[in-house]
């Protein structure tokens, strides 16, 4: 539900309530530097004076302005890229260049095409040039440092060889390691293989077949009592969690007001549920508001009947922009309008609030008054799998009707068995203050990381406590170059482009974890300041927008068609 990010780079999207993301002032706000400065100290006390008590904790979340020769220089990098992409295919049609990709067999030229050749074009041109920085293979467990098994390509990345090589020690600042379960020694290796004898590797059934074991049940009753609701249910795929589950709880004659930035997991359940869905803009309580106004108002179309369900679809910490969803304000929105709310905790269960329970725990909020609460175990929990949190009532429906709950194979026993015993010691269930401790160690690494990359000039998005760091690469020949200069230096990043992202918000994305000591975090500090400075990525001029209440423009009212 990302918007089509063409267009002239100072009419981009913009942020939360208001604040634009490239290049424009909108509501006639001017700031200098110092303005800024102010504001941001400001920002502090603003939301909880502004928002009627909402906020018990300074909610602070900017996003600096991509520089205008930036935003230009980037269009022209695709448009250079573009152009030298149809010279090739000419080529390659004329078989002047070897052709790589696929194509229909010759004996069936004369049928329908089976896939489009064009929608090709954006990976055999501009993806191909930087495939190297992707699916590179690791051969150790992904802690905080790592071993990569070293390849090479002879064909300009169409394929690779492996050269037999492994580099030792790499920093990993890109898993979703967030509390440092992911390792191979400890409490948790020992229970899983103690689990893995005993019960073996897999179950060979659904849930409701053969598959329902002792510790599913476990698992169940542990989550619930973890996240402060009634019942619990736990899935073996976190993306197939929303996919599956949306379908199941709205349908045709539902409303979906789903946030632009969701996950694709979120936007695949939503399509297949038939509901109509529409779309807010990323974290702005205006644009959510309209959106419940105009559906109470005039219903559904053509027949103005009532919304059978009006569902809001929000995330706890969105994977590419580091934000933090506005929770006390979705809250009250949908008690005024009388809507439900799902959230998706993928990254934040664990990773935010003072007891790891999420971003419900981070605002201090009542877990009651959300809806459905979904999550994963992939990361936190160093495991996999995900849950739906809720109602009992809610969970007795799902394990009926969801088709995730119904066809899938239940969860491996050495998994159910790692998610047990790393949630009882974030939960100090355990006797020890062991998850409290890799809380708090997360939360310091964070702040500390975060504010280490401001200081060096770079721009960087997302809220101060997130532990996903998106740093900006704007330029499609930065993503290639910033990957490889970083393991060339013994660091493996995670660097993401368009489509993914909007055209000119290329980025390279880090994530903390507790694992990380201050050593290596400064060790990666250093390498990045250094391929900053060579790759000339320190864009930032300290103009911070804060992203306060202004007055909601409605000409970037969007929605889908019915």
């Amino acid at each position: 539900m990302r918007p089509e990010p063409g267009g002239c780079c100072c009419r981009r999207p913009l942020r939360a309530n208001g604040c634009v993301a490239n290049g424009e002032v909108r509501n006639g706000y001017v700031r200098s530097s110092a303005a800024a400065a102010a504001a941001a100290a400001a920002s502090k006390v603003h939301h909880v004076t502004q928002n009627g008590g909402l906020y018990k904790r300074p909610f602070n979340e900017a996003f600096e302005e991509t520089p205008m020769l930036v935003a230009v220089l980037t269009y022209v990098g695709y448009g250079v890229l573009t152009l030298f992409g149809y010279l090739r295919d000419f080529l390659r049609y004329w078989r002047i260049e070897k052709c790589h990709y696929a194509t229909e067999r010759e004996e069936q030229k004369d049928f329908v095409p089976l896939y489009q050749d064009f929608e090709n074009f954006y990976t055999r041109n501009l993806y191909m040039r930087i495939r190297d920085n992707w699916n590179r293979p690791i051969c150790s467990v992904p802690g905080a440092r790592m071993d990569i098994m070293e390849r090479e390509s002879h064909d300009y990345n169409w394929s690779f060889r492996y050269t037999g090589n492994t580099i030792k020690g790499v920093i990993n600042m890109g898993s979703y390691n967030y509390l440092g379960f992911a390792r191979n020694t400890g409490s948790c290796q020992e229970a899983a293989a103690k689990v893995l004898e005993e019960y073996g590797a897999g179950v060979c059934s659904t849930r409701q077949e053969i598959g329902n074991l002792d510790k599913h049940e476990e698992l169940e009753k542990l989550v619930a009592r973890f996240l402060g609701v009634e019942a619990a249910m736990a899935y073996g795929m976190g993306f197939a969690t929303n996919s599956m589950n949306i379908p199941a709880l709205v349908s045709k004659g539902c409303l979906i007001l789903s946030d632009e930035l969701n996950h694709a997991s979120l936007v695949l359940g939503a399509r297949l549920s038939g509901a109509t869905i529409r779309v807010f803009k990323h974290n702005n309580m205006q644009s959510l508001e309209k959106l419940l106004k105009d559906a109470i108002v005039c219903g559904q179309p053509r027949t103005r009947r009532p919304w059978k369900k009006i569902l809001i679809l929000v995330e706890g910490i969105y994977s590419m922009e580091g934000s933090i969803v506005r929770l006390p304000e979705v809250i009250a929105l949908k008690k005024k309008y009388k809507a439900y709310l799902y959230l998706d905790e993928a990254h934040s269960i664990g990773a935010l609030g003072p007891a790891g329970r999420g971003v419900v725990d981070y605002f201090g909020l009542d877990p009651e008054d959300v809806d459905i609460m979904m999550g994963t175990f992939t990361k936190s929990f160093g495991a996999s799998g995900g849950y739906i949190g809720g109602k009992k009532e809610l969970i007795d429906y799902l394990r009926t009707h969801s088709h995730s709950a119904v066809y899938a194979t239940s969860l491996s026993p050495p998994v159910v068995q790692q998610i047990i015993t790393s949630m009882e010691c974030i939960m100090g269930k355990d006797g020890t203050t062991l998850g409290k401790a890799c809380i708090q160690q997360l939360a310091e690494n964070t702040r500390y990381f975060r504010r280490r990359l401001k200081e060096m000039g770079f721009i960087i998005y997302g809220n101060e406590d997130s532990p996903v760091v998106p740093l900006m690469l704007y330029m499609p020949a930065k993503i290639g170059a910033f990957g490889r200069e970083m393991l060339k230096r013994n660091i493996g990043v995670v660097v993401v482009g368009f489509p993914a992202t909007p055209i000119i918000e290329s980025r390279a994305r880090f994530c903390l974890s507790a694992a990380h000591t201050k050593e290596i975090l400064d060790t990666a500090l250093k390498e990045i300041d250094e391929v900053g400075d060579l790759l000339q990525l320190k864009y930032s001029r300290h103009r911070l927008v804060p992203l306060l209440d202004r007055p909601f423009d409605e000409t970037t009212y969007e929605e889908t068609e019915d």
